[in-house]
């Protein structure tokens, strides 16, 4: 093994859709900096990012019941649901800059059009929806959404669902035609060819072993070149650490305070993918359901059209699992290995706080594919086991850390970023909605971390995301002309544009 050393100004760990967001945005608004990334991987995107180990939903709180709670007096709280789909507009606006900047190609690659629908069923989950599409049909990113509790107009809408459906109890959808399939993988390789065209050095199969801070105040990484089996010693100005579920580790390993009390509980997840073209043909929408009692929030069922490879696909899922690895291509002593003096506690407090999250887990694995299919048949009545395949996703680490709310040990069902103080290392944690609000994470990251070039780069800025620095839900003018803009952009028209018509109720 020989040692080798070389600087840059920026390193970015882990070559998913975060570090590809970061880094095309510091190479828009910083073209001179030096930008190196490492992967353990041979390709870009084969972790969280990739198409068949997430949910593809470009989240936008159109459909996910999740982001809207029910406060005590039976009104619906709609705050999460608003800053979740200002989020992804940013992402779109973003993504639009770039492909009107001609510095990424065919959005239809990693984009789609497709109908956004909550499905429930039951008295209460039908007055609970109806309250919800009040609510949400206020405000002017959500007011092209319908609602129908008519199974007729349901056949209309989801006929693979209504199909052989006993009508025993209430039933009841919201639709909105402007939801996305977003597929991540496909964003992330473009985002990465556009990197490397622009002089960034993308270095594949490369594993970041240790993080150390120099006497200068910069940041050495040692890094494994596993195809040439040598050590290399990189150092930079700035670190990101986007390496999913293996952030942790890495961000532990930079010591500093920022990383202590903070831990992380895996959690693996399954999908069914329908190999009947004929029932595939019958659906086309992302639908989702409420979670189960005791289930945590990323385990919403969701029946879900999807776009991979520029074909169709049926999804159902995601069935929740449990292994230790942090990664897909992980260890199983990771979760064990992160386990730290610094964070004993609060990993010991989160186990007997969610005793019930375990066992939910636990049920999860001991799952047969015939108790599977019964969970998929609240969807599809008439579902056939030998339609359906099983298909592992991705691993998700939840942060577990000391809140002031929740006290020791408190379970984030979120993304998080960590940063050092002086901003000159970060690391992102978490899970979802992820993907679908990288560019506001990476936008959040920015100012945090170059409070010194915010002032400089807030044109750019500008340029790239229309609506910076303005609540849309506040400004929907804006929103409608941002909008339809970036529909036009990214092939998105399919409906026609979003205009100020009055949300409908059949």
């Amino acid at each position: 093994m020989s040692n080798v050393q070389k600087k840059s100004d920026v390193i970015l760990i882990g070559a998913g859709v975060m570090s590809a967001t970061l880094g095309s945005m510091l190479k828009e608004l910083a073209p001179e900096w030096d930008i190196k990334v490492f992967e353990k991987l041979d390709n870009a995107g084969e972790e969280s990012s990739n198409e068949w180990n997430n949910a593809g939903t470009g989240h936008a709180a159109l459909c996910e019941l999740n982001y809207t709670t029910e406060k005590a007096d039976g009104s619906i709280d709609t705050t999460k649901a608003v800053r979740v789909n200002e989020q992804f507009q940013v992402s779109r606006q973003f993504w639009s800059y770039l492909v009107k900047s001609n510095l990424i190609e065919n959005p239809q690659d990693f984009i789609m059009p497709i109908p956004h629908m909550s499905l429930v069923q039951g008295e209460e989950n039908v007055a609970f929806l109806q309250k919800r599409f009040e609510a949400l049909s206020n405000i002017p990113l959500f007011q092209d959404m319908e609602f129908s509790d008519d199974p007729e107009k349901l056949k209309e809408w989801i006929p693979l669902i209504m199909e052989d459906r006993t009508q025993d109890q209430p039933i009841a959808a919201t639709k909105i035609d402007s939801g996305t399939d977003v597929n991540f993988g496909a964003l992330t390789r473009k985002l990465f060819d556009h990197l490397e065209e622009t002089g960034v050095e993308v270095n594949y199969k490369h594993s970041v072993e240790d993080i150390k801070r120099t006497s200068d105040g910069s940041w050495e990484v040692k890094v494994h070149d596993l195809a040439n089996d040598k050590l290399e010693f990189h150092t930079a100005k700035f670190i990101f650490i986007g390496g999913g579920g293996g952030s942790l580790p890495l961000l532990q390993k930079t010591g500093i305070p920022e990383s202590k009390n903070i831990g992380g509980f895996p959690v693996s997840g399954l999908f069914m993918v329908c190999n009947n073209p004929d029932v595939v043909e019958k659906h086309h929408g992302k639908v989702y359901g409420k979670a189960k009692v005791g289930a945590p929030p990323m385990s919403v069922p969701h029946l879900d059209t999807r776009f991979i490879d520029n074909k169709k696909s049926l999804l159902f899922g995601p069935y929740a699992g449990f292994s230790p690895k942090f990664l897909k291509t992980g260890s199983n002593f990771d979760l064990l290995g992160s386990v730290k003096p610094s964070n004993v506690l609060t990993m010991l407090s989160a186990g007997a706080k969610e005793l019930a999250l375990t066992k939910y887990l636990i049920q999860q694995v001991l799952s047969s594919k015939e108790q599977r299919m019964e969970e998929l048949r609240e969807f599809i009545p008439n579902a056939k086991s030998e339609d359906w395949d099983i298909v592992v996703a991705g691993q998700r680490v939840q942060v577990i850390k000391d809140t002031e709310a929740g006290g020791k040990g408190t379970l984030q069902f979120g993304t998080e970023v960590v940063c050092a103080q002086d901003g000159s290392i970060a690391a992102l944690l978490g899970a979802s909605p992820g993907a679908s609000t990288a560019v506001q994470v990476m936008l959040e990251l920015l100012q945090r971390c170059f409070p010194q070039h915010i002032k400089e780069w807030e044109p750019k800025i500008k340029e790239m995301v229309p609506s910076y620095g303005v609540s849309l839900a506040e400004n929907p003018e804006m929103f409608r002309e941002i909008h339809t803009e970036t529909e036009e952009a990214l092939g998105l028209t399919v409906n026609g544009p979003i205009n100020g018509a009055e949300s409908k109720s059949s």
